[in-house]
């Protein structure tokens, strides 16, 4: 097991990690429900063709987006997109004060590395109660060149903005198992928060994975407990 006392950066993942996994449901069923009714619009097809072009893209493309953009350049804007699929409720979102206590007490830099909107990850970390500690520490899918994880450049790009190492100086957090297989990361500690999600073909990717935890509270307080000894 790679030793956790001597990490100094950490680089979260948004949905299903930075927010518990259980409120993804009711979160990210939203977004997916959007996301149906703008590719329905765009390329004037039923929504039941249009769910499963979205989903058969976000398996081969890593986004749905990704797929969209390169299907249909001429169609779809990124941007437009995004402020689209993300206009949702939040209000599912409880308040997370231990997170905030522990992100508070520990004593590395920590970022946000999404696929997602650099809006709809603030809008999630004001409900959690953190956003103002990550301002400007928030890396989007559109500061990734609209290039998804688990894209090596993706990762490559938050490293050399932040100039964060890819050692085992930084953890990596990610719910889906498969981003953690970046060729950036491969020297990084790499920790997959559980979940049930039908991507995440464990078997595949547990070559890949340092922790399993369900609890990033826990897991940072665990890291800094560590780092007292």
């Amino acid at each position: 097991m790679k030793d956790l006392k001597n990490i100094k950066y950490i680089i979260l993942d948004m949905d299903g990690c930075v927010y518990h996994p259980r409120f993804l449901k009711t979160l990210f069923g939203q977004v997916s429900s959007r996301m149906t009714d703008f590719i329905s619009l765009k390329l004037g097809v039923e929504k039941t063709k249009a769910k499963e072009i979205q989903q058969e893209y976000f398996y081969k493309y890593d986004t749905s987006l990704n797929g969209l953009m390169k299907n249909y350049p001429d169609l779809i804007n990124g941007t437009e997109f995004l402020k689209y699929v993300h206009n949702i409720n939040y209000d599912c979102i409880e308040k997370d004060m231990e997170l905030r206590e522990e992100l508070l007490k520990l004593d590395v830099k920590t970022y946000c590395a999404t696929n997602g909107s650099k809006e709809h990850a603030i809008n999630c970390m004001k409900k959690i109660g953190i956003d103002d500690l990550f301002e400007g520490k928030i890396m989007d899918i559109v500061d990734f060149k609209f290039i998804p994880k688990p894209n090596a450049e993706s990762l490559k790009l938050m490293c050399d903005k932040f100039q964060i190492p890819t050692n085992e100086e930084t953890v990596y957090i990610e719910d889906i198992a498969k981003n953690l297989s970046s060729d950036t990361a491969k020297d990084m500690i790499k920790v997959w928060f559980m979940n049930e999600e039908p991507i995440n073909n464990i078997d595949k990717y547990k070559h890949v994975i340092d922790y399993k935890i369900d609890n990033l509270a826990l897991f940072l307080k665990k890291i800094r407990l560590l780092k007292e000894e």
